[in-house]
């Protein structure tokens, strides 16, 4: 048996004593989220550490160039909440409408627009109890709207996903940033109008930065959004479940 010197004995404890220093360290660093790992914003998407108007650019941008979206939620306008449950693309939207206890669906295909509701729908839209023998007509069918019929223009907003988004997606007042979120599991940076008095939108810090939900300014409302750019078909209702008034319906 060869003897070890003494000197090298102490040379390697101190290699081996500072090698379990590094790595205990190493391992604090980690525990401690040293290297970056405090930062929010840290394997994201980078737009919450834009300043809040240029989120809100990116947001809109995104938006606007998403092939399609679902949108659910309440909207307030001229004193009427609508509850929506929308899936909008750029030739049309279907989905469900509810106002005043009245629910009803849209479906647009390009230009055709249709409305199917229950008898309650059409007996509270004429007032009239149905006495014209209209309500039985149009209980649960796919009612062609003519485009010169007033509800023309009032419904197919809700289908419209360059006009309803274009309506929504608007911050009033100063812009600000108000911290990291989260939205049904996604991170979200989230910006404000007026310190959320002219409405706050979270915006995803995962892959596009979309929209994905949104306080609407005033008490209007509250909207999430979701499958963006998830394609949906729109399919022409049968002629037997259509009823086409012509140029306008018989309770406008």
């Amino acid at each position: 048996m060869t003897a070890i010197p003494r000197g090298r004995t102490r040379r390697t404890a101190l290699v081996t004593a500072t090698c379990a220093l590094a790595v205990t360290g190493a391992m604090a660093l980690t525990a401690c989220g040293g290297g970056g790992g405090d930062d929010p914003d840290a394997g994201t998407n980078g737009v919450g550490k834009l300043p809040a108007g240029r989120i809100e650019s990116r947001t809109r941008a995104a938006a606007d160039g998403a092939a399609a979206v679902r949108l659910s939620g309440t909207v307030v306008t001229s004193g009427r909440t609508y509850r929506l449950d929308m899936r909008l693309k750029a030739d049309g939207g279907t989905g469900s409408v509810t106002s005043q206890g009245a629910a009803f669906r849209l479906l647009r295909i390009g230009q055709e627009l249709y409305l199917k509701a229950g008898a309650d729908f059409w007996d509270h839209a004429d007032g009239n109890g149905g006495g014209d023998g209209a309500v039985g007509k149009l209980d649960g069918k796919y009612v062609k709207v003519p485009q010169a019929d007033p509800a023309y223009k009032k419904f197919s907003g809700f289908t419209d996903k360059d006009v309803l988004l274009d309506g929504l997606l608007t911050l009033h007042g100063t812009l600000a940033t108000e911290g990291h979120h989260d939205q049904a599991g996604v991170p979200t940076i989230r910006i404000t109008g007026d310190k959320g008095s002219g409405g706050t939108l979270d915006v995803s810090l995962r892959g596009t930065p979309y929209p994905l939900r949104l306080v609407r300014a005033g008490g209007a409302g509250t909207l999430r959004f979701s499958d963006w750019g998830r394609n949906f078909a729109l399919t022409k209702p049968a002629t037997s479940d259509t009823v086409d008034y012509g140029k306008q319906l018989p309770t406008s």
